[in-house]
């Protein structure tokens, strides 16, 4: 038989629709010829010179095929042999090409395709070549088949040349993955098989981390009801997720990017069903996703393996948490007892789980250290975002994106303001226990010490305690030199915004004078907070108002702040009151407290157990206001379904798949 041509039996337009496949998808193809012919060995080479890819080619030892059949197997798409037989010729293995369409996918990479074949016939070794070239599809040049050397052995090599373009994929640290996963069911059931890419074996098992078989509902299409399996592979590394649609015994023959979330785990799943294989029979397999009766058994896959890693991160996440409470660093000692004390607890979970994931010395630190960090975390977590920020970046140097993941985790989901104002407010019931103790308690109401740190702990960020008004207060030098001059009104003995020296206990306790500037939008405004603090034996009474009204008014108007839009107003807080002072805190139209009001100056005479009660009522309200929060679907509903993006399985989701969005596909066309 001489060299010559022959013409393939199809549309034009359709061997160009099959020649328009992904690299890693064209290799793979050639690869499955290989394996059907019965090789037990196929290597894939890229050449690469000074300029890049030349060619790449891939040699098999099947058994080939004869000249005669070639024009059979090439000259016809849709008329393989594989069609009528489920196992290979010689060893018996199932097939996976079955409709001679895959050959035609090796022009997806260069623009020709040369095919150099060895057969046996009789006992001679017989050898032809075949040419494919892109622009002339429909024809095959062949040439006569000749007698080669029979130390040469039976095979097939394919060189693709001409190439489109460098192919990104095709890096053996991306290719030798990616093609693991294609051909992982079927090297690890025929081990006669090896496959090596760029002299690297596929070894599919030294990177499968663990591999998992689930039962899904059948397939019920055209009055049938077809069986589906799903085999799930965890793989310790690989460059994608694959969900792959597999005929009956278990051949891919379309791939997708899943487009939900498994973060922290890579995988590859094997949908197995003979009504793939009758997609494939059809040619309409590469449409599976929109076939109906396809698409329901992928969505059902879909959860399946969402629901496994989620109980594989729950179960990894407990036990990783359960091992820092076992040696006590972590921060927390009881159980939370409150839903924001809950999603705080659970928002630290997820902070502390990812640091040290992205920290390799993490878990090789010492107990001590470790229980530092997550003392750090704890505190960054409570004062919101911008403090965990700080931590993140400057004590941790997570990296960037991580960062900005945490942080608008908290603000997005309003969390930063429902856990720092819960701290807020339990700090300052703490506060106003500690108070209450410190000026009742016969033990501690004499001490001088006690009654110096509590002036400085007022004056330090805790007016809060007269009113939410006054919360927001700073020094003011100009006022504290007013109050100065005019001290001999209220007691020369009176000190100004200054710590009590330490004196003999029987020389008395001092009175206590706090001068603040209260922030007013306006500029040209002041308001001024005035606060004495008198000696817890000193009843309040008719001397002491007359006293503080005639100050008041002085200070009023004194030079400096004549002429300027200034409201006043004053405190007097002692332990007691008279009955006197009590009636001019009743007044009708007034508030509770207020004893004078004339324009914009007022003065107010408390007990302290009022404003402690008063402030811890306000504090409660604000409790349980936060807790109703939290208890709603606003904040926690979205952490949970946040939860999903940076680690699964630690908090059950009321709708996992609401954050959800695609993966991104391989990026082909940049290679």
């Amino acid at each position: 038989m001489a060299d010559g041509t022959f013409r393939v039996q199809v549309e034009h337009d359709h061997l160009r629709k099959l020649a328009n496949a992904t690299p890693v998808q064209a290799v793979a193809e050639l690869v499955w010829n290989a394996l059907d012919a019965d090789a037990t060995r196929v290597d894939v080479d890229v050449d690469v010179g000074e300029l890049g890819m030349r060619s790449i080619t891939v040699t098999d030892n099947g058994h080939g095929f004869s000249r005669q059949e070639a024009e059979a197997l090439f000259g016809k798409v849709g008329g393989s042999w594989k069609r009528h037989g489920a196992r290979s010729k010689s060893k018996g293995r199932a097939l996976h090409g079955k409709e001679g369409k895959g050959r035609f996918r090796a022009l997806g990479l260069g623009r020709v395709a040369d095919w150099s074949v060895r057969y046996r016939e009789g006992n001679r070794l017989m050898a032809f070549r075949m040419t494919l070239i892109r622009d002339a599809l429909v024809d095959v040049r062949i040439t006569e088949a000749t007698e080669a050397d029979a130390a040469l052995g039976t095979g097939v090599e394919v060189r693709i040349s001409e190439l489109d373009r460098q192919f990104r994929s095709l890096d053996p640290e991306r290719a030798v993955p990616d093609l693991s996963a294609v051909f992982a069911v079927y090297l690890t059931d025929y081990r006669d098989a090896a496959v090596y890419f760029d002299h690297q074996k596929l070894d599919p098992e030294a990177n499968i981390v663990e591999r998992n078989k689930i039962s899904l509902s059948p397939i019920e299409a055209d009055g049938e009801e077809y069986p589906v399996a799903l085999e799930l592979i965890q793989w310790s590394s690989a460059p994608e997720r694959s969900v792959f649609f597999c005929g009956e015994d278990g051949f891919p023959f379309a791939r997708i990017a899943p487009k939900f979330h498994t973060t922290g785990y890579v995988f590859s799943a094997y949908l197995k069903s003979r009504y793939v294989d009758r997609l494939q029979e059809r040619g309409a397999i590469d449409l599976a996703e929109m076939d109906s009766a396809m698409a329901e058994a992928y969505d059902e896959a879909a959860e399946a393996i969402q629901a496994h890693f989620k109980q594989a991160g729950a179960a990894a996440a407990r036990t990783e948490i359960d091992r820092w409470k076992a040696e006590r660093s972590y921060p927390y000692d009881t159980e939370p007892q409150t839903p924001v004390e809950a999603a705080e607890r659970q928002v630290f979970d997820i902070v502390a789980l990812t640091v040290s994931k992205h920290l390799s010395d993490f878990s090789e630190q010492s107990t001590k250290s470790r229980a530092l960090q997550m003392r750090m975390l704890r505190q960054a977590i409570e004062r919101g975002p911008d403090e965990l920020q700080n931590i993140l970046t400057q004590v941790l140097d997570l990296p960037k994106k991580t960062r900005n993941e945490f942080s608008r985790l908290l603000e997005e989901a309003d969390l930063a303001n429902v856990i720092s104002a819960s701290r807020l407010v339990s700090d300052r019931l703490k506060f106003l226990s500690g108070i209450e103790h410190l000026l009742y308690d016969p033990e501690t109401r004499g001490l001088l010490k006690e009654r110096s740190q509590l002036h400085r702990m007022i004056a330090e960020g805790n007016t809060w305690i007269f009113g939410e008004e006054f919360a927001l207060t700073v020094d003011d030098k100009g006022l504290r030199e007013v109050l100065r001059k005019h001290r001999e009104m209220i007691g020369a003995e009176t000190v100004i915004d200054e710590p009590v020296k330490r004196i003999d206990g029987k020389t008395g306790i001092v009175d206590l004078m706090l001068s603040r500037a209260v922030p007013l939008s306006r500029s040209e405004e002041r308001e001024h907070l005035i606060v004495e603090l008198k000696r817890p034996s000193v009843v309040i009474g008719a001397k002491e108002l007359t006293q503080i009204e005639s100050y008041a008014f002085a200070i009023a108007g004194d030079e400096r702040f004549r002429d300027l839009k200034t409201r006043w107003t004053f405190w007097a807080v002692s332990n007691d009151l008279d009955e006197h002072a009590r009636r001019r805190t009743r007044q009708e139209g007034s508030p509770p407290g207020r004893v004078f009001k004339e324009g914009l100056i007022e003065i107010w005479v408390r007990p302290w157990s009022e404003i402690l009660a008063d402030s811890k009522g306000r504090m409660r309200f604000v409790q349980d206001h936060l807790k109703a929060n939290v208890e709603g679907d606003a904040a926690l509903k979205y952490l949970k379904t946040t939860y999903a993006k940076y680690l699964e399985g630690i908090v059950e989701g009321e709708d996992d798949n609401a954050t959800n969005s695609p993966s991104d596909p391989e990026d082909e066309g940049s290679d």
